[in-house]
């Protein structure tokens, strides 16, 4: 079994639903929800001229490997109607993996890029807050720093806020 922390996010229509959505598909597709943070509001990162987010992390161990987790997530992420229009852009569902394992990946894979851990974590407050909740003591492979050391040291000035 490999556990894997995801990084959930939706900005259009009903995004609490969104993201109960994707994560019955995940259950579905790649394997068991372990754990999951509370929902979050969050500003959006990078264009913030648009709607804020609802993010959440979650902990789900798959049999799957980091290359067909990741078009197994692209795949539910277009069956929930995502459309890739502009970089950091509106969308009704985002998936990111954040960390697959201990491992370290920098991979093509056809047209997708896979980097484990996630490049900007280290940098978003909407990663690091829901999942400093469910993984305070996980240590980053390359950073050697704990979930609540890199949110001591994140300089992300976004807001984020608990949804429910």
């Amino acid at each position: 079994m490999h556990f894997t922390y995801l990084s959930l996010g939706s900005n259009i229509g009903k995004k609490v639903q969104n993201l109960e959505n994707a994560r019955l598909f995940l259950e579905d597709k790649v394997g068991k929800i372990m754990f999951q943070s509370k929902l979050y509001k969050t500003k959006a990162w990078g264009v913030e001229n648009q709607e804020d987010f609802c993010n959440q992390i979650i902990l789900i161990a798959t049999k799957m490997m980091p290359e067909m987790l990741l078009k197994a997530i692209l795949d539910i992420e277009s069956s929930l109607g995502r459309i890739r229009q502009a970089h950091w852009g509106a969308r009704i569902i985002d998936i990111d993996i954040i960390y697959f394992d201990e491992i370290i990946i920098d991979e093509v894979f056809g047209e997708n890029t896979l980097i484990i851990p996630h490049p900007y974590m280290q940098e978003r407050l909407f990663v690091l807050v829901p999942l400093a909740e469910i993984a305070p003591d996980y240590l980053h492979p390359i950073l050697k720093k704990t979930t609540k050391e890199l949110l001591s040291n994140c300089n992300d000035g976004l807001e984020v806020s608990c949804e429910l």
